[in-house]
């Protein structure tokens, strides 16, 4: 049953894949000044946060394990990872914790890929000794800490205890033996969820936005009755929840609703350490075979490189000093959420 679920995700996550479609970051736009470009040579794609430094600000995000088939998606996503010097997540281990003999499908992200970061990924109801076990398996240089309620109550086989998962938190930070990620699957982290994990010393929010792939859509096309329609847009966006926890004083990574290099660009200018895309590299996995994928993220770093270039940033971290406009639905969410955006129109010092 697990093997068919990690399956139908991945079918139910290609279908869903509409990179035209509007979202958020579209109301995050620069204001130009003709005069801030600097030499492409200049500019360093790399990042740090939290003592960890990566040499792209750019990661691929948990998609899947369990099965035989998802195994195979991980080989090739590692072979990306690895040909590219993206960071990578696992899909979520539960699969693995539930039944030993699936540890291929994900220890496969190790083997093809033995020198770069790599994150383990588990859910938040499992103990400390099972994230070490994920860890230990794929000797992760991190882990990642999926919550995911709104799709736990729309699976049918899905978990309806939460109450425990702030202690579970602490208890894994406390064990895991590496840095913990919490990271949304795609309904936000709110600006008080992140002040809670800051205090439970997570060492990084990744804010998992509603834009992108949507598991509540996913376990809906699951139930033969389909009644969870009503949920299909739950949830803050990436850039909400950027702007909403902008000045918690946590590491931010930006996920959800990532199409393309200019909406990497915004997340950083937002103040993310680093952006997060899955769906977008899946369809193309898919479709078209590890090579694709790696043409497109090498594509997609040398275009952030010229995107900063034109903006006059230096590194990732220079963005968030870039003027911006917030405008639409995400300047309703900041009037509601008592947000300034007048602080983010700000002259980039290279302008004469």
């Amino acid at each position: 049953m697990i093997a068919d679920r990690k399956n139908d995700h991945v079918r139910l996550a290609a279908a869903q894949h509409r990179p035209d479609d509007a979202n958020e970051f579209d109301d995050v736009t620069f204001l130009h000044h003709a005069l801030a470009g600097i030499d492409q040579a200049d500019v360093s794609l790399a990042t740090g946060f939290a003592g960890i430094g990566w040499d792209v600000p750019l990661y691929v995000n948990a998609m899947t394990g369990g099965s035989a088939k998802t195994g195979d998606i991980n080989r090739d996503l590692a072979i990306v990872a690895r040909e590219t010097g993206v960071p990578i997540a696992s899909g979520s281990m539960s699969a693995f914790l539930k039944d030993p003999s699936t540890a291929g499908t994900f220890r496969v992200l190790r083997d093809e890929n033995p020198h770069g970061f790599l994150m383990a990924n588990v859910n938040a109801n499992a103990t400390a000794v099972q994230a070490r076990r994920a860890v230990d398996l794929l000797e992760a240089d991190a882990l990642q800490i999926h919550l995911n309620a709104v799709q736990e109550i729309v699976m049918p086989e899905g978990d309806r205890s939460f109450r425990a998962w702030g202690a579970r938190i602490e208890e894994i930070v406390e064990g895991a033996g590496v840095p913990v990620f919490v990271k949304e699957v795609g309904f936000g982290l709110s600006r008080e969820t992140v002040l809670c994990l800051r205090k439970m010393g997570v060492t990084v929010a990744d804010v998992g936005g509603r834009g992108g792939t949507n598991f509540a859509r996913i376990e809906n096309g699951r139930r033969s009755s389909g009644d969870y329609g009503f949920v299909d847009g739950w949830g803050q966006s990436a850039p909400a929840c950027l702007l909403d926890a902008s000045d918690v004083g946590l590491p931010l990574f930006a996920s959800g609703g990532v199409r393309h290099p200019l909406d990497v660009v915004r997340g950083l200018a937002l103040g993310a350490s680093a952006v997060g895309v899955a769906g977008t590299f899946l369809k193309t996995l898919l479709d078209d075979g590890p090579g694709a994928l790696i043409t497109k993220i090498t594509t997609w770093l040398d275009q952030i490189a010229s995107i900063m270039t034109v903006l006059g940033a230096r590194t990732p971290a220079d963005l968030a000093r870039c003027e911006v406009r917030i405008r639409g639905g995400l300047r309703e969410f900041c009037t509601d959420r008592g947000i300034d955006v007048h602080r983010f129109a700000r002259p980039f010092p290279t302008v004469p």
